[in-house]
């Protein structure tokens, strides 16, 4: 592995869609491999500059529109990457299937980071007309198989969608979840206030009327949203009768939110089961859940198969179904009347995401993976 360090094989990670800083691409990936000894780059949109010893190579703003983005953006950011001219290339975008497949071309080692089930999230799309959902679909699937059998590995973000590859015939996978970094920083919560609290973007799959309504019903207790929503749905949100306990705060920095966390009591993670969830058998790839128990909070969450198992094993929250506002009033009223046992829930939930899901051992198995197309690339 030192061998393959001192010969600083370039790395190219590519986007037309995430922002420079993302989490998953950057923060995660990028600066795990850059710290074990890579040459790293990323092509996003935005400005040109470095961190975390990771280039950072700006396109700009994207275009407008799902069709501009798909062509206009998906060139931009294939210009770069010849211009760097890297070992490896990894694509975060399926729009960057074809990408990858022209770089294979010439040579180049190249990874697909399938960050979804993305079948499933276009039959889930509400903007395409419903009669076309199932064909376009069918189309992505016919041809993500294609190019994936070409590539040198795909990444996932849970171990459902790994399997999903590997039935159809993709031989190197394997799933990084979306585990939280594990700051030494840790504050607990005030497990004595009456704060429920969601961070993240703010949509319905999240079942914020759900939520709202239950609120609703319980006395002395406010509702802490942090995140940017759509226009139209917080509009929505707040005609009903509970968002009088609601504060809004918006898109604020990653350090307010962490403040925020330290003041509730409860957090909240009720996703919507679908496609992309497997069902009700839930997935590992929705950071929600794991970044509250990471804050030390109890979470009442989706009764998800894979979120139960855990959630109820290890004691470190309330499962619920997430529209039932009665279970979520249960829930909730449990947990706010009594802080010791909302401080054990959450304490648990803290020790398990520090023993298992947190990045430092899904990062193992990135540089694994790395390190074995990096010996493949010096051995010719």
């Amino acid at each position: 592995m030192e061998y393959i360090k001192r010969k600083r094989i370039k790395v190219c990670h590519m986007s037309s869609v995430h922002g420079q800083e993302d989490t998953r691409i950057f923060h995660k990936e990028c600066v795990s491999l850059a710290r074990d000894g890579f040459e790293v780059y990323q092509i996003t949109k935005g400005e040109t500059y470095s961190k975390c010893n990771v280039h950072l190579i700006g396109i700009g703003e994207p275009c407008s529109g799902i069709v501009g983005r798909m062509i206009n953006t998906t060139d931009a950011v294939y210009r770069k990457a010849k211009e760097i001219n890297a070992d490896i290339y990894h694509a975060h975008d399926p729009e960057l299937l074809p990408v990858l497949l022209k770089l294979k071309k010439t040579g180049k080692k190249v990874i697909f980071d399938s960050h979804e089930y993305v079948v499933g999230t276009i039959h889930e799309k509400e903007y395409i007309p419903s009669m076309f959902r199932k064909l376009i679909g069918n189309v992505y699937a016919f041809y993500e198989t294609y190019a994936c059998k070409k590539l040198d590995a795909v990444i996932t973000a849970t171990p459902n969608v790994t399997e999903y590859f590997k039935e159809i015939g993709i031989k190197r996978v394997i799933d990084l979840c979306n585990f939280p970094i594990l700051n030494d920083d840790f504050v607990p919560p005030r497990y004595d206030g009456r704060i429920a609290i969601f961070a993240g973007g703010i949509s319905a799959q999240w079942n914020h009327e759900s939520i709202i309504s239950a609120i609703e019903k319980i006395d002395d207790i406010k509702y802490v949203l942090c995140g940017r929503s759509e226009k139209q749905y917080l509009n929505k949100l707040k005609t009903y009768p509970g968002w009088q306990k609601v504060e809004y705060k918006g898109k604020i920095p990653h350090e307010q939110v962490a403040e925020e966390l330290q003041s509730a009591a409860v957090g909240f993670a009720l996703l919507t089961p679908g496609e992309n969830t497997d069902g009700i058998n839930g997935n590992m790839a929705n950071t929600k859940i794991f970044e509250e128990m990471a804050a030390g909070l109890p979470v009442v969450c989706t009764d998800f198969v894979r979120w139960k198992d855990f959630v109820e094993t290890y004691d470190c929250g309330i499962c619920v179904r997430p529209n039932d506002i009665e279970q979520i009033v249960g829930a909730v009223d449990q947990l706010i009347h009594s802080p010791k046992m909302a401080e054990a829930k959450g304490m648990n939930g803290r020790r398990l995401v520090k023993e298992k899901f947190n990045w430092a051992r899904e990062e193992q198995k990135l540089l694994a993976l790395y390190d074995e197309i990096g010996r493949e690339i010096i051995d010719g």
